[in-house]
């Protein structure tokens, strides 16, 4: 189960908002729960300064004129340029915008892009073999600004060198001719949350002479997939990158555009989840599994025939990274299976030989989904291992690998997220610091939360309030999609679609019956009947079937109305204390016991057809009854193989008895017993 914070829009901002602005009541309680409370505000949010230029000037980047000037120099003098790119999708869709346009205008221009093996940034090999071919200016796109060491080299080797990058700057900038990054100290631009492609379309527009207008009519369709693939705020200039950009993609030019949507079966209008899920993936599984060069030529591709061709193979390797990561969740799934405690540490630590570098985030990051835990993987090669990590809100996965640096041979990353590389006999000792240093700065783990934006009142779920909804679109990072808090819905009717592969429920709530669709979830293992109130957080959406137009709504996350959150989660910490071996507080101890009535009541609550273990909490849920009595009640029918339990998929289910089982028996009960006796 997951924390959910549910906003409350303060009244007066919504009726400010709805009257002055224009504003359906939905949406201005979405952004007044958002923090968007004035009028001021939300100006600023929809970019409509009095219709004035949307964008700031290029200029107001530190070094973005000698950049412009530099580049235009070299077009000028027929100098030999290299765009030098990243082999992630904002690195590739940069490269691409810029090699097109120095092209255009007559550049003698050629791209390099590190292979994974090369790692990130600028390559000390890259550099010489570009020497050796002549390049005489190097450009970089979405990497750079921490290439110091490599910046000297290419003086020596007679290489100008221009960084344009959006990451953050270490202390000493590389010595170039020009390094523009918003986030250097000396920068006063406005707007510092560009992503590697959108600090590529501000030098485009430099060059154009500061106007952003022809760079964005040409290449805001490739900057729109990658500010949303790298995750940027879509506030400001990004919100309006993503917005022109998904239009402009509708009816792209861009040959290779073209048919990578049709290989992924995207059809216009293309909306920020169709990139986000269906075009970004294809980008990035080139620099995952074959070679970032492949996405990049078909992004510049001017033959169509050969842009399907390149399109069909980044789809193939979508596939293959979907199967590769598959097959490493299989191999976690059995890891777990064998030794379970691994699920109850305070960071979740796996690693294995040889998984794929390119998968491993990806893994990471699901499973750091699915159990809202920090999760660290290890790929163990010959001498060294490299690893990837993801965090939930609240835990730093930057302070966890700088607290363990002297162990690693190399480390990155932010809050939520990071990198690393360490000698493969530091690996143990890697694990014990990172538990150590979770027990220590968080005796309390931070729990995953999902944010809904309010409670959508019944006589808010028409039409015309949903689809006032869109104003708010593109959605993303720092914009996401409305969620909404639906309470004490009632369900009438429970139906299978897909061959029961997927859910529908027909909810009354309040005065009105609305359908829910729950995607992913098999009706067979659907814990809930008919009459039961249930608690959902859903997005609303528009279906229009034969003419008519209606509301249904998609489930993000469900669960039975009243069940108290907070005591759901400190229960659920003392059982994964009791499971770690960690003392308990022993005025604790009589409420984690079962006694024999309560054993027999979750076990009458687990089906042979098996259920989710919070979906069976559900069922037992009350006073007495809390979420760590439950959990040792299933440990203790485990142990006398009256139910399977797989704590991976977090499942329970009946198993046929053949004999009687004595609960006297069950060395759980018999050791809590005996510490309980110990401390009266």
């Amino acid at each position: 189960m997951k924390k959910w914070i549910i906003g409350k829009p303060d009244p007066q901002a919504v009726n400010i908002l709805s009257s002055q602005g224009g504003l359906s009541r939905l949406c201005a309680g979405v952004l007044a729960s958002r923090g968007i409370n004035t009028m001021e505000k939300a100006v600023r949010f929809f970019n409509q300064q009095n219709d004035q230029e949307p964008f700031a000037s290029p200029f107001l980047m530190k070094d973005m004129r000698e950049a412009a000037d530099i580049i235009q120099n070299a077009v000028d003098e027929g100098r030999s340029i290299c765009v030098y790119g990243d082999y992630d999708c904002d690195g590739i869709t940069a490269c691409a915008l810029l090699f097109s346009y120095l092209e255009c205008i007559g550049g003698n221009v050629s791209y390099y892009i590190n292979q994974r093996s090369e790692g990130y940034g600028i390559c000390a090999d890259a550099l010489r073999k570009l020497a050796a071919d002549g390049i005489e200016l190097i450009v970089t796109v979405d990497n750079g600004i921490s290439a110091v060491k490599e910046a000297e080299l290419a003086e020596e080797l007679g290489i100008e060198l221009v960084i344009t990058d959006h990451h953050q700057p270490g202390e000493v900038l590389p010595k170039a001719a020009a390094v523009v990054d918003p986030h250097r100290t000396d920068d006063v631009s406005p707007f510092k949350y560009l992503c590697g492609c959108g600090i590529a379309l501000k030098l485009v527009a430099a060059m154009d002479g500061g106007d952003h207008s022809s760079a964005m009519e040409q290449f805001s369709d490739l900057a729109a997939i990658a500010s949303i693939a790298d995750v940027v705020p879509l506030t400001e200039e990004n919100r309006e990158i993503v917005r022109q950009g998904l239009h402009y993609l509708e009816n792209t030019e861009n040959l290779g555009l073209k048919a990578l949507m049709a290989a992924a079966s995207v059809k216009p209008p293309v909306s920020s989840t169709a990139a986000a899920f269906m075009l970004a993936p294809r980008i990035n599984a080139s620099g995952r599994f074959g070679s970032a060069s492949e996405a990049l030529e078909l992004l510049i591709c001017d033959d169509s025939s050969r842009a399907e061709e390149l399109a069909a193979r980044l789809n193939d390797l979508n596939s293959q990274r979907k199967k590769t990561e598959a097959d490493i969740i299989e191999e976690i799934h059995g890891m777990i299976s064998a030794d379970p405690s691994i699920l109850y540490e305070r960071v979740l630590f796996l690693y294995g030989k040889g998984w794929h570098h390119g998968v491993i985030g990806i893994v990471a990051s699901r499973l750091c989904d699915r159990y809202g835990k920090p999760v660290f993987i290890l790929s163990d090669d010959e001498d060294q291992a490299r690893g990837s990590a993801r965090a939930p809100e609240g835990f730093s996965v930057y302070k966890a690998l700088s607290a363990c640096s002297e162990l690693l041979s190399r480390s990155g990353g932010h809050s939520g997220a990071g990198g690393f590389s360490l000698s493969r006999e530091n690996i143990p000792d890697f694990r014990s610091a990172l538990q150590k240093y979770a027990a220590e700065e968080y005796p309390s783990m931070p729990v995953q939360a999902m944010r809904a934006d309010k409670v959508i009142l019944p006589e808010e779920l028409d039409t015309e309030s949903v689809s006032s909804l869109a104003v708010l679109e593109p959605c993303g990072e720092g914009n996401p999609s409305p969620l909404f808090a639906m309470l004490s819905a009632k369900i009438q009717r429970i139906t299978p679609l897909s061959e029961g592969k997927h859910t529908r429920l027909d909810l009354l709530y309040g005065n009105i019956s609305v359908p829910a669709l729950l995607f992913g979830h098999k009706t067979a293992e659907f814990p809930f009947r008919t009459g039961d109130l249930i608690d959902a957080l859903v997005s609303p959406e528009i279906n229009t079937y034969g003419g008519r137009r209606s509301v249904n709504v998609r489930i993000a996350d469900l669960r039975r109305s009243g069940i108290p959150q907070s005591r759901y989660f400190a229960a659920k910490e003392v059982y994964e204390s009791f499971k770690r071996g960690e003392s308990i507080n022993p005025a604790l101890l009589p409420r984690i016991i079962p006694d024999r009535s309560e054993l027999g009541a979750v076990y009458r609550s687990i089906p042979a057809g098996g259920m989710t273990f919070d979906a069976a909490y559900a069922a037992v849920c009350s006073e007495s009854m809390n979420y760590c009595k439950f959990r040792i009640a299933i440990d203790v029918f485990s142990e006398l193989d009256l139910v399977s339990a797989d704590v991976f998929s977090e499942t329970v289910r009946r198993v046929p008895a053949e004999h009687k089982a004595d609960l006297e028996g069950s060395a759980i009960l018999s050791g809590l017993k005996a510490m309980a006796g110990a401390v009266r």
